[in-house]
């Protein structure tokens, strides 16, 4: 699930266009992808140190579409700002430690605790999605409730898939994993709740 989908703060917030806003959120993501494949021609290093180079180059990327979005946005988006923060957090340790465990397993721990959050969410009776989301959309409570679950497994999913390739595949294909792999796979399930969200949606029962 995308910052895209969820709403500014009350009051706050300059519309920008769906096509700048994918591009701050997926932007350093492909810079990440870019410097990986031509890190050794563009920066002079040996291929197995691509990786080193990368996370630097997406860690600044990370911060710099953060604070562009502060700045034509008006507020900070929660998603981002969060990635922004563990981008940092899992890079810097990646360069310090010269080791790229901590890069990999970074979508893995966000993805699961993503996860715990809307599923501990719900065991508790909250359906967190719905704060999220509310001011977007208005559903029902068994719609925020299968959407939360949906989402919650969805997220534990993904962290499945990213141990999964970084464990059993090379390098350079985990790094093209995270950019051709998960981003069209999330964007396909959040189109493919298109049905739930319209069968609980308040507003179309209302004009019924």
């Amino acid at each position: 699930m995308t910052d895209s989908m969820a709403p500014p703060p009350a009051g706050k917030g300059k519309p920008i266009s769906p096509l700048l806003k994918l591009a701050l959120e997926f932007g350093p993501l492909a810079i990440f992808f870019f410097a990986n494949s031509y890190g050794d021609r563009l920066f002079g290093v040996a291929p197995d140190r691509r990786i080193f180079v990368a996370t630097g180059i997406f860690v600044v990327a990370s911060l710099v579409a953060l604070a562009v979005s502060r700045v034509l946005m008006g507020y900070l988006p929660r998603m981002a700002m969060v990635n922004a923060v563990v981008v940092t957090v899992f890079g810097g340790l990646t360069i310090a430690l010269d080791d790229a465990f901590f890069i990999k397993v970074k979508p893995t721990i966000v993805n699961t605790l993503f996860g715990c959050i809307l599923l501990g969410g719900l065991y508790f009776g909250r359906s967190l999605l719905a704060l999220v989301l509310e001011s977007v959309m208005q559903l029902d409570e068994e719609g925020w409730r299968k959407l939360t679950l949906r989402w919650g497994l969805f997220f534990f999913v993904l962290a499945a898939l990213n141990e999964i390739v970084w464990r059993t595949q090379t390098q350079d294909f985990w790094v093209a994993f995270k950019v051709w792999g998960v981003m069209p796979l999330t964007m396909a399930f959040a189109l493919a709740q298109t049905p739930l969200i319209l069968k609980h949606e308040i507003k179309a029962k209302a004009a019924e």
